[in-house]
């Protein structure tokens, strides 16, 4: 772990805390946290596309409305995203449009990563907004959970004949 590390791993086990509880829904456990200037929790939140039914309720856009509602305000200024999956498209231009200072996310995402992995939607230069981004923080623990639930879930879908009986 390198000395970035540590000073994001206490957030980001609040965020792998909070992806865990996307399982009882069989939803991607990917969870986010969203800290005031202070470092003080201000909202979180796991993804619920599965327990909602809706396609936009990524644990991201999720934790940025609830900081807003509590802050009063859409701008988040001076406030950290925290979250243990690079964000997607729709979830980058949502913290860049939220005016979020700082990104910590754990695990890279090759399929849909939009911080520098497929797309780098946040350091876009035409962007009125440009957030510092801190990668890879816990990155093996992220990673592990994701890789965990991916295997369970084609295992239930495809079973081997084995797990048939």
């Amino acid at each position: 772990m390198t000395g970035t590390d540590d000073a994001w791993a206490a957030p980001m086990r609040l965020a792998l805390d909070e992806a865990r509880r996307a399982l009882g829904s069989g939803d991607v456990p990917v969870g986010a946290v969203v800290l005031d200037p202070t470092g003080s929790v201000v909202s979180s939140a796991h993804n619920a596309r599965e327990a909602d039914a809706d396609p936009t309720a990524h644990a991201e856009v999720l934790a940025l409305r609830r900081a807003s509602s509590v802050r009063g305000e859409w701008r988040l200024d001076g406030c950290t995203l925290v979250v243990t999956l690079e964000p997607c498209t729709m979830c980058a231009g949502a913290l860049v449009l939220a005016r979020v200072d700082r990104l910590v996310f754990g695990a890279y995402d090759a399929k849909a990563g939009a911080v520098g992995s497929l797309f780098d939607v946040v350091r876009d230069r035409r962007l009125n907004h440009r957030p510092e981004v801190v990668p890879g923080v816990l990155a093996d623990e992220a990673t592990t959970l994701l890789q965990d639930f991916f295997a369970s879930h084609r295992r239930r879908r495809f079973p081997t004949s084995t797990e048939l009986g």
